[in-house]
């Protein structure tokens, strides 16, 4: 039986030729890169190399680039690092502001720092299909904001934040008050190698992104920051990157990040474009099972997601009949896949707790084929009908007008 997977959202393959370059630094060259003899040195300029090609795809300066052990300590090291440089500074007051669909290495830091009276927090909604206004981020802004924290993509219903306009408004807040502060950081752990990454244009103070969602390592991440922030570590030790995350650094994964970087952005074009047609016909053929419903934003989203809601069944369920058929999907985020609470981004779009418990993600990839979606679009029905036969529950569903002509004329609107 054939294995589709289906699941690259959650993580990726790892591209050949970046597990070419890591190779010699398992066995070869593994010496430690604070080391002073020559095999250090050796590490160190691998470390550095990569550092500056990473650099090099943000439009970025090489001490800008601090390694993590990947997107989650990204996000706190930004969130805390920052809450923590500015609560140095005495009676300092400390507002921050994201989004309602966040991934929990945002929500849940800013969540116990607000619980904690650490900090004051502004959650903001979404509309139905996932965007953030950035009209309501600036109204939000207050004179003790210190940071706004808005994904460039959401990691289950794939929508695309308008990241350059909201980073423009808050340039443009702080030049009017002439003050550094709301610092903009954005995590662009699903939009790295689909979208730009060129932190000039996004007005973003810090971004982070992982090699496991670009066909990279697993256990690497980036958090880019600008020369002019200020941030305190969350961990002590050795001082390495900068003293703001101490620990040997993994060469391997930093060198076959660097490389999985660059292959993305050099696929990055023809892969888009590619991956939008197998999106599409994906979604039109799913689309045409009665009661089923797209979340997120038809055209604002990445291209190979595709979130639908099937209602009066379980997702749970369907993605074990699909694993059995060899489909292999999700539902809604594999980070959070412990737990059987309603995905909170579905639930904060409007949807019902039924709508998010049927909701199931399907995130293509560069091993996706027309025929793979074909087969897709045969087995799912086939899936749905069983379960929804087993389901004692039946629930109404609710259109937008995009999936009515999505239905009606079998197309998506562009």
């Amino acid at each position: 039986m054939k294995r589709i997977y289906l699941d690259h959202a959650a993580t990726t393959p790892v591209d050949p030729s970046v597990l070419r370059a890591m190779k010699p630094f398992f066995s070869d060259r593994f010496a430690n890169p604070s080391s002073f003899h020559s095999a250090g040195l050796d590490a160190k300029r691998a470390v550095t190399e990569s550092r500056k090609r990473i650099a090099d795809v943000l439009h970025a300066h090489e001490d800008e680039i601090i390694f993590c052990s990947g997107g989650t300590e990204s996000d706190n090291l930004a969130i805390q690092g920052v809450v923590r440089a500015k609560r140095q500074t005495p009676n300092a007051k400390c507002h921050l502001i994201t989004s309602a669909i966040e991934h929990p290495a945002v929500l849940e830091p800013l969540k116990r720092l607000a619980k904690n009276r650490e900090i004051d927090l502004t959650i903001l909604p979404v509309d139905a299909y996932g965007l953030v206004s950035a009209k309501d981020v600036v109204k939000a802004i207050k004179e003790t904001t210190v940071l706004v924290s808005i994904m460039y993509a959401n990691n289950e219903i794939g929508t695309i934040q308008p990241i350059q306009e909201i980073g423009r408004e808050i340039l443009a807040w702080r030049k009017k008050r002439d003050t550094k502060y709301p610092l903009f950081h954005t995590d662009a752990c699903q939009a790295a190698g689909v979208l730009d990454l060129d932190v000039e244009k996004l007005h973003a103070d810090l971004l982070t992104f992982n090699g496991s969602k670009l066909y990279g390592p697993k256990g690497i991440g980036v958090l880019f920051v600008k020369r002019t922030v200020k941030l305190e570590p969350v961990m002590y030790g050795g001082g390495q990157e900068r003293g703001l995350r101490s620990g040997t650094e993994n060469v391997p994964g930093i060198v076959g990040l660097a490389q999985a970087l660059e292959v993305a952005e050099e696929k990055k074009e023809k892969e888009y474009t590619r991956l939008l047609k197998l999106r599409d016909h994906l979604t039109i053929g799913l689309l045409k099972i009665p009661k089923s419903r797209l979340n997120g934003h038809p055209c604002k989203r990445l291209p190979n997601n595709v979130n639908i809601s099937f209602m009066d069944m379980e997702g749970e369920a369907a993605v074990l009949y699909l694993d059995a058929k060899g489909i292999q999907v999700s539902t809604g985020s594999a980070c959070a896949s412990a737990k059987l609470d309603a995905s909170h981004v579905i639930r904060a779009i409007g949807m019902s707790y039924e709508a998010a418990h049927g909701s199931i993600r399907f995130s293509l990839g560069r091993s996706t084929t027309m025929a793979d979606i074909d087969h897709v679009i045969r087995v799912v029905p086939g899936v749905v009908k069983k379960l929804r036969h087993m389901s004692p529950v039946k629930v109404e569903m609710k259109y937008f007008k995009e999936e009515d002509e999505i239905k009606k004329n079998g197309r998506l609107k562009k």
